[in-house]
């Protein structure tokens, strides 16, 4: 039987990196490059005409004519079930909790080691969020001051302890049925717990919620 790959796409105006990012997917069995672009309104145009899709989308965010972070709100609006990893120079919190809100699955720093790379896309790609000691530093950073949980809006929220519970182990990357069996309820029963919480934080995904657990507390790496 052939296993299924993770089909992969580049957006990076640097050649080298981009060139280099392509060798390394070359190397990995389960990985296959399926799309590569050196900037966002080329990325947007090879997936509107291409004939398959990728499952995860590798962006950087300093780019000429649309940056990463407006490439990011295309992607999440156009192609909502492709995963976006940012790779980036900053290290800026502020910068790296807009791309988490606005929908990023990972953030990773161009300097990170390729063991590190390699680990970052398997993990999205099977629980839809990668999160590495030194970006959630930076988003503990961001934290804010007062405890009282908010949504992405500052409006005033509660979580159920149900709610609370689900959402600590979505942070450790068990799946809907995983949960569902480790709490005794039904994936259906999970299910609705999670859009609950997405509809009270105001998150648009997995990697959403996450980022709102570090904010809060409920996550510790």
């Amino acid at each position: 039987m052939t296993m299924s790959r993770i089909k992969i796409a580049i957006t990076d105006d640097h050649t080298l990196f981009r060139q280099s990012l392509a060798l390394l997917l070359q190397q990995s069995a389960d990985m296959e490059l399926v799309l590569e672009a050196a900037d966002g309104p080329a990325m947007l145009e090879a997936l509107a005409t291409g004939s398959q899709l990728p499952d995860i989308a590798l962006i950087d965010i300093d780019m000429p004519g649309m940056n990463g972070v407006e490439l990011n709100e295309q992607l999440q609006t156009r192609y909502p079930d492709i995963k976006v990893v940012v790779l980036s120079i900053y290290t800026q919190e502020r910068i790296i909790s807009r791309m988490i809100n606005a929908g990023a699955a990972a953030y990773l720093f161009k300097n990170c080691e390729k063991e590190e790379f390699i680990q970052a896309i398997h993990t999205v790609h099977k629980s839809g969020f990668y999160v590495n000691k030194p970006v959630f530093e930076a988003l503990q950073r961001f934290r804010k001051q007062n405890n009282e949980l908010r949504n992405i809006n500052a409006i005033a929220i509660e979580l159920t302890n149900r709610e609370t519970e689900i959402l600590r182990l979505i942070c450790q990357e068990y799946s809907n049925p995983e949960i569902a069996d480790k709490l005794s309820l039904s994936v259906r029963t999970v299910e609705g717990h999670r859009n609950n919480l997405l509809l009270k934080t105001g998150c648009r995904n997995t990697a959403g919620l996450v980022l709102f657990a570090i904010r809060y507390g409920f996550f510790i790496v």
